[in-house]
């Protein structure tokens, strides 16, 4: 499909919320997913991506992340002075404040005329975690995350309780977990251990793990597969297509 790309700032908890919007051409009604970017907010490999799903016919919604921190369109470099300020802006924000992002997020998209009544979720590395994070959203009935760190650590500040991996039994929809086995950041341990508190939860998920490393699906970056990583959106959209048709 081709597609168009737009924005909108919208009113959230903790402040104004740059959300890139990526949808196809027309006036369908169509799926919205929440699209969650690395550390580095909408770069071009981000939006690249958000463009791809869309062209499959979803409307892709991908927020500035760290919109309480930096000014209405902060993109960080891929580079040590932009992983330095990404990784301190992780840090800094509250993890509930991204519940009130999804929130804000939902009612934006139920106020709008392409919106089909369908919502699923997708993300790349902290990305990845917050689109695990939307799933705790009752409206979210998809979820694909890729490589998600932090899942099974303690870098993104909680009050008890408030963690995600705290919070599974409120997960109600279908969850695609992907990984690099040769990610540094996510080591066989904690992926082992995330798939057993999975398990135990009796979530309904499917678990996919590649010989690749982190940011594999990175267009651009050296880690980056082109293979693999279409095998990924192939998951995610088949993914998509069984949960959010009516």
């Amino acid at each position: 499909m081709k597609i168009t790309s737009s924005m909108s700032d919208i009113n959230t908890a903790t402040g104004v919320m740059r959300t890139y919007i990526h949808q196809p051409v027309g006036d369908k009604k169509y799926p919205t997913i929440l699209f969650y970017s690395e550390i580095f907010q909408q770069t071009d490999p981000i939006a690249s991506a958000a463009r791809i799903m869309a062209s499959h016919g979803y409307v892709v919604l991908v927020p500035e992340v760290f919109h309480e921190l930096n000014p209405i369109g902060t993109v960080l470099g891929y580079d040590e002075a932009g992983r330095n300020k990404g990784n301190a802006d992780k840090e800094k924000k509250d993890v509930q404040s991204y519940d009130s992002d999804n929130l804000a997020m939902i009612d934006f998209a139920k106020q709008q005329t392409w919106f089909d009544g369908n919502i699923g979720a997708m993300g790349f590395c902290i990305g990845g975690h917050l689109a695990f994070r939307a799933a705790l959203q009752p409206e979210v009935k998809a979820t694909a995350c890729f490589y998600a760190t932090d899942l099974n650590g303690k870098l993104i500040p909680n009050k008890p309780g408030q963690h995600s991996m705290d919070r599974l039994n409120e997960i109600k929809g279908e969850l695609l977990m992907i990984w690099g086995r040769q990610d540094p950041y996510i080591p066989t341990k904690d992926r082992a251990d995330i798939q057993a508190k999975l398990n135990a939860a009796n979530i309904t998920f499917t678990w996919h793990e590649f010989n690749a490393l982190h940011a594999f699906m990175r267009d651009g970056d050296a880690r980056y597969d082109a293979q693999t990583a279409m095998i990924g959106y192939q998951l995610a959209l088949n993914l998509f297509s069984r949960n959010l048709s009516d």
